[in-house]
């Protein structure tokens, strides 16, 4: 028997989306308009959140769970389609087996935007698999301040490079647009400023006035807004006394008004409920409700006192019933533009099977993991031997003498550690307590054992332990209900685990020593106050290179760390932020030379927690360049990444001297790769305003380029800045191309010594 709402204009795909939403939207009452702007929490009473509630969305569904729920949207009275949504950070999550990648702060160290977006487009495929339709991701803030617990979730601390790289995730994410049945929704967070913490501490008061926003931390945003972004997710903490889920200024004034974003808004987790409980900016959930609603929220994520808060909030005045047509009209646009309400993209096991982990991602994965891989220090140790030959098994080929390596460390076997976090066993949800299936993780030690020559001896000892968990004696849950994380404590030195590392590395002809952090030391909620290598693991690592055994450091971990002498005295020393599943294996490569490096830094690393921030675009205008007892020279930069050969920078020359406010300049430079091996180079290129009505920075990054340099070849490569990108923001706010002197600076580093130099001159 056909139904009413069967035959009613909203359900006419052939009808145009205004029509059929302006006909859905008269058939609801008051609590079904609020329910459509709510996003609660799966894991709670699905009866509850979908059929009482009416709930627009859900987040954390778990695989059981995921038809159920759809299943229970389809039977309510208006049969409206669920969106579906969760965390699939750097590949699906919660999903076991699924495709999990290097972190992004990883991914950025490949500078390759179009790697980028072939990682996301795989993951959007996998995703969309599985019933979910939005992922939170990507995240476009600013990594200035290192103790922050979310550095590894960001893409670094340049806006350039963040903007180009979160753009190239958003189309992988969104395809060939929301009809394509293998795009998922991209969500750009936090908007905006969230980074920018006291102290680290992650959402605490973001001390940024307008024009700082405007300068720094608004431009991937922007970016990403004109690529075609669908959602926003906003920040948890405040600005100016404001907190971001009520500031009318930046959500309906610069994104919706300056921006033209006609995309959907998203709070971040109990956003509107925080504003009563935790920043106290509200009386109770009627007056919150109305302040997120006016400010131009849509959906309000995992505050499930919204529901009779709004309602309450229109009974008392504080809020229309047409203000809540507004926000419940992009939500349902969304959903039809999705196609939802023909098929709710329920999961699909047999598509499931032929694209979730399978062997076309997995190589892909290899891929960003290789590219991943930074080396920072070498004194001629690596490749080993000169480099090993590559057999068909992918296993090397040893050209000299058989080996003996000591995989060493407390990462060298953790497979969550390559993983990092929103990995199924980092805690966020509670049906993959074991995280991802162990067979579907390469760690360092497997990498090596899959490898190295046959014939070569791969020995292991763990040699530290990092970290002993105590439960917080502030009670297992938060005031919201999210559960507390146990508290990190160091692991004490263990004296029979560093003898038996020693004895390793002695009996080595390498040291392989992989350490770095763990998920009780990443994320949300989990910054640090320090940033050494915690636990065992500077007396580990000091006690293997006094062995006089070459020692490798591997550093696997989230964000960067303050390394002691002993390292910066190993022979190597790569950095691989949470290289994802096959990162183990690439490491291996890496090591053995089957691969070049080609990875560059995409965030600054400090020689003490004191001397931040040290990232590369500070304002001009400090007293000296040093502390009186410390220099400010980071211990590595912004850009920074060698290959095993050495690539020479000659003859810089710009096309013209002059460009107009809205041309092109335009120049060339010649690389020479004076080592024998090829060389993956990537060629950076800064812009410095010599001359600034408001103080500005030294230099910014405005573009760069990837370019082969075959070893003993030389390439000229041509670069491009358009004019408009060497702009400031005055005192009033506004972005400007102030006419005058400016240097080109280009080479294979922020440091200036790095740099080439030459000038130009914009002229109206």
């Amino acid at each position: 028997m056909t139904s009413v709402t069967d035959r009613a204009p909203y359900r006419d795909p052939a009808r145009p989306i205004a029509e059929r939403v302006a006909d859905l939207l008269g058939r609801m009452t008051l609590a079904e308009k609020v329910g459509q702007m709510l996003q609660l929490d799966a894991r709670g009473d699905l009866a509850e959140i979908v059929s009482v509630k009416t709930a627009g969305s859900i987040l954390h569904a778990s695989p059981a769970r995921m038809l159920e729920a759809i299943e229970m949207a389809a039977a309510t009275r208006l049969g409206i389609p669920l969106l579906t949504a969760d965390d699939c950070i750097h590949g699906h999550s919660f999903w076991p087996g699924a495709t999990i990648f290097p972190t992004q702060l990883a991914m950025a160290c490949s500078w390759d935007p179009g790697l980028v977006e072939r990682t996301a487009r795989a993951a959007a495929v996998e995703v969309a698999a599985t019933g979910i339709h939005w992922t939170f991701s990507p995240v476009l803030c600013i990594a200035r301040d290192l103790r922050w617990g979310r550095v590894g979730e960001t893409f670094g601390e340049d806006p350039f490079l963040i903007g180009e790289l979160g753009a190239a995730m958003v189309r992988g994410y969104q395809g060939a647009g929301l009809a394509d049945p293998t795009a998922v929704l991209a969500c750009a967070k936090h908007f905006a400023g969230y980074s920018e913490t006291q102290g680290g501490r992650d959402a605490s008061e973001a001390d940024l006035s307008p024009r700082k926003l405007r300068s720094w931390f608004l431009p991937p945003f922007e970016r990403v807004a004109r690529e075609g972004c669908r959602t926003f997710m906003l920040g948890y903490q405040a600005m100016d006394g404001v907190p971001i889920t009520a500031s009318r200024w930046l959500l309906d004034g610069v994104l919706k008004g300056e921006w033209g974003f006609t995309g959907t808004l998203v709070t971040d987790w109990d956003n509107v409920g925080r504003m009563v409980w935790e920043q106290k900016v509200c009386a109770d959930h009627a007056e919150a409700a109305a302040v997120a609603v006016r400010a131009g929220n849509d959906l309000v994520m995992t505050t499930p006192e919204f529901f009779d808060g709004a309602q309450e909030a229109v009974a008392r005045g504080l809020l229309t019933e047409a203000e809540i047509d507004g926000a419940v009209r992009r939500v349902l646009r969304l959903k039809m533009e999705l196609g939802l309400f023909e098929d709710p993209r329920a999961p699909d096991a047999a598509r499931q099977a032929a694209v979730i982990g399978c062997a076309e991602h997995a190589a892909l994965n290899l891929e960003v993991a290789r590219r991943s891989l930074v080396l920072l220090r070498n004194d001629g140790v690596l490749p080993l031997d000169g480099g090993l030959a590559a057999g068909d098994d992918g296993r090397a080929v040893a050209l000299g003498p058989s080996r003996t390596i000591a995989v060493v460390g407390p990462n060298a076997d953790a497979p969550q550690a390559v993983l990092g976090d929103w990995a199924g066993a980092s805690g966020q949800v509670d049906w993959m307590p074991d995280g991802h299936p162990r067979e579907t993780i390469e760690t360092v030690l497997d990498g090596f054992r899959a490898v190295a020559p046959s014939g070569w001896t791969v020995t292991h000892a763990r040699g530290a332990d990092i970290e002993v968990l105590i439960p917080d004696p502030a009670g297992e849950t938060y005031p919201d209900g999210q559960p507390r994380p146990p508290i990190f404590s160091p692991a004490p030195v263990d004296p029979e685990l560093l003898a038996e590392a020693e004895a390793a590395a002695r009996a080595a002809d390498v040291v392989v020593a992989v350490v770095g952090d763990t998920i009780a030391l990443t994320g949300e909620g989990r910054s640090t106050a320090t940033l050494e290598l915690q636990g065992g693991q500077v007396d580990l690592l000091d006690a293997l290179v006094a062995t006089g055994t070459p020692v490798v450091v591997v550093l696997v971990h989230s964000k960067p760390a303050v390394l002691p002498p002993s390292a910066l005295a190993a022979s190597a020393l790569i950095e691989a932020f949470n290289p994802g599943m096959r990162g183990g294996r690439a490491i291996a490569e890496l090591v053995l030379g089957l691969i070049e490096p080609s990875g560059r830094l995409p965030v600054s690393v400090p020689r003490h927690v004191g001397q931040q921030p040290v990232f590369y675009n500070q304002a001009r205008g400090q007293h000296g360049d040093r502390y009186a007892d410390l220099t400010q020279e980071p211990a590595f930069v912004f850009g920074e990444g060698l290959s095993y050969s050495r690539v020479e920078y000659a003859d810089l020359e710009m096309r013209e001297d002059t460009v107009a406010p809205d041309g092109v300049v335009r120049a060339r430079v010649r690389l020479t790769n004076a080592g024998a091996r090829p060389a993956w180079e990537t060629v950076q290129v800064y812009v410095s305003d010599l001359v600034t009505s408001v103080t500005w920075a030294e230099k910014e990054l405005k573009a760069f380029r990837q370019v082969l340099v075959p070893a003993g070849e030389s390439v000229v490569v041509d670069l491009e800045v358009p004019a408009s990108a060497c702009s400031i923001v005055t005192a009033d706010g506004r972005r400007v191309v102030e006419p005058g002197r400016f240097d080109l600076l280009v080479g294979p580093s922020s440091r200036d010594r790095d740099l080439m130099r030459v000038g130009f001159a914009v002229v109206d």
